[in-house]
């Protein structure tokens, strides 16, 4: 009898392990601040970027990728919940940035709101091992600290920017800002923070090669301080300045992508692991000379430019490798995708806003993903409805566009359609209704910043000359 129940008990445990070894792995790669154009997959022939774009041939390309807001902190908050970041008072500036007048009240206290589930807390109820490397930007007080957000394992700063290098002397640096392994242990990096997180990465996934696990690397590159190692910056002898750090700031993103993908098959782990690649908002290019062409807009406002992001995603058991994907999508359908993949039944997911992509990806539904999308900074917001864009805003009459024509946006339509205009107002009202009081309000002062960008960087003629300049198709 007691051989009986002692084979059954190997039987039962051999068959749940194999089933979560049916579970694919997670690895998410996420830059800071990386312009649309800079990659060779978008057409760049400058910069070098091989490793990413062997990751674009080997699996989906979203055409029409998009982030839920146009800055670093809200951004990542909508990714990492799946929803609108609105709609639980997340929103209109980078936390805990202290460029809101409530910052000297508030403090560190500004963070992802505790009541808000993560990916990595709906993973983990799957039996996933999760871990975060990289910028957090999500809140500073340690009541917001990944590790009590769902995640196992923590190498990164809390902050949003820091020093590409190691900090010699630390001790007059905020916490937020000083490189930390999993909670209040602070050490530095013994080499360039970029290929420093590969290294952690790869040691995780060494270490949990028999077990699913999610991987969250969330790059400060090619955020500022433009700091770039000089054996990079060699790689770009006939560029100039900003663009040339920038060019070697990428090249070293992409090297750190490419470590990590040649772990993954060296440990037979990529037919089954879904990597996805994307970046948290448009380019800035007056701070790091990143380009978003031939999208008119920056980071922080609300053109093509500043919402648009590369976007990828491989999967060898299930995705047709050198597919385009045309419909939008969103960062916030990364959460219930994952989860799905994860084998976790999608209506145990309240209360979200992404939709699980595996079924549109494959086929299955020829549908749009989504028929609205929008986004919001105050009075300033944007509402998409399939291929039309109605930017309104707080000082000047609103502006409409037919991006299935106009993605460089320069051709406003509000005047010839004002029914439209009507009916896409009253819808965006409606969805405002649907939000929390902000918890944090922005300086009106960013407006004007923000607007100017706006102007700055979408007139035709700079379009096409910039787009020359930098051999850009």
């Amino acid at each position: 009898m007691k051989k009986i129940i002692f084979l059954i008990s190997i039987l039962l445990f051999s068959h749940i392990n194999c089933v979560s070894q049916e579970k694919p792995n997670i690895i998410f790669l996420f830059a800071d601040d990386a312009g649309y154009a800079d990659f060779g997959f978008h057409g760049s022939k400058v910069m070098k970027t091989p490793n990413l774009d062997q990751l674009a041939k080997d699996g989906v390309q979203f055409t029409q990728g998009y982030v839920t807001d146009a800055t670093c902190g809200p951004s990542r908050a909508g990714l990492i919940t799946g929803k609108y970041q609105q709609r639980f008072g997340y929103q209109e500036i980078n936390v805990p940035g202290y460029m809101s007048p409530n910052s000297k009240f508030l403090g560190d206290d500004m963070g992802l709101p505790l009541d808000q589930k993560t990916i990595a807390d709906h993973l983990k109820k799957l039996g996933y091992k999760n871990a975060v490397y990289g910028k957090w930007h999500l809140g500073n007080a340690d009541r917001f600290h990944p590790l009590k957000r769902g995640f196992d394992e923590f190498y990164g700063f809390r902050g949003g920017a820091r020093s590409y290098f190691p900090i010699k002397n630390s001790k007059n640096v905020h916490h937020d800002n000083k490189m930390e392994r999993n909670f209040g242990i602070f050490e530095e990096p013994k080499k360039y923070v970029t290929d420093a997180l590969a290294d952690k990465v790869i040691k995780f996934m060494e270490k949990n090669k028999d077990n699913p696990f999610f991987i969250y690397l969330a790059f400060n590159a090619v955020h500022t301080p433009m700091e770039a190692i000089e054996e990079d910056l060699k790689q770009f002898p006939n560029l100039k300045g900003k663009r040339k750090e920038v060019a070697a700031m990428t090249l070293a993103l992409d090297r750190a992508c490419g470590k990590v993908l040649d772990k993954l098959k060296e440990l037979g782990l990529d037919e089954n692991t879904i990597v996805v690649f994307s970046n948290d908002n448009g380019g800035p290019t007056d701070k790091n000379a990143s380009l978003n062409l031939p999208l008119s807009g920056t980071k922080s406002n609300h053109l093509e430019g500043g919402l648009r992001v590369p976007y990828l995603i491989k999967w060898p058991k299930k995705f047709k490798a050198g597919t385009k994907y045309n419909y939008p999508v969103s960062t916030f359908d990364l959460l219930p995708t994952f989860y799905a993949a994860g084998g976790g039944n999608e209506e145990d997911l309240e209360d979200i806003d992404g939709v699980n992509l595996i079924p549109f990806i494959t086929g299955l539904k020829e549908v749009r993903p989504h028929e609205d999308l929008f986004w919001k900074k105050e009075a300033r917001a944007v509402y998409r409805h399939n291929d039309w864009k109605l930017i309104r805003y707080a000082d000047r009459p609103a502006e409409l566009y037919d991006l299935s024509k106009d993605i460089i946006e320069q051709n406003n339509l509000a005047m010839q359609y004002p029914e439209r205009v009507k009916k896409m107002f009253k819808k965006l009202f409606e969805w405002e209704l649907t939000q929390e009081r902000p918890l944090w309000m922005l300086q009106q002062k960013f407006e004007k910043y923000d607007r100017d960008r706006m102007d700055q960087y979408r007139t035709p003629e700079l379009v096409k000359k910039e787009m020359e300049k930098y051999q850009i198709n």
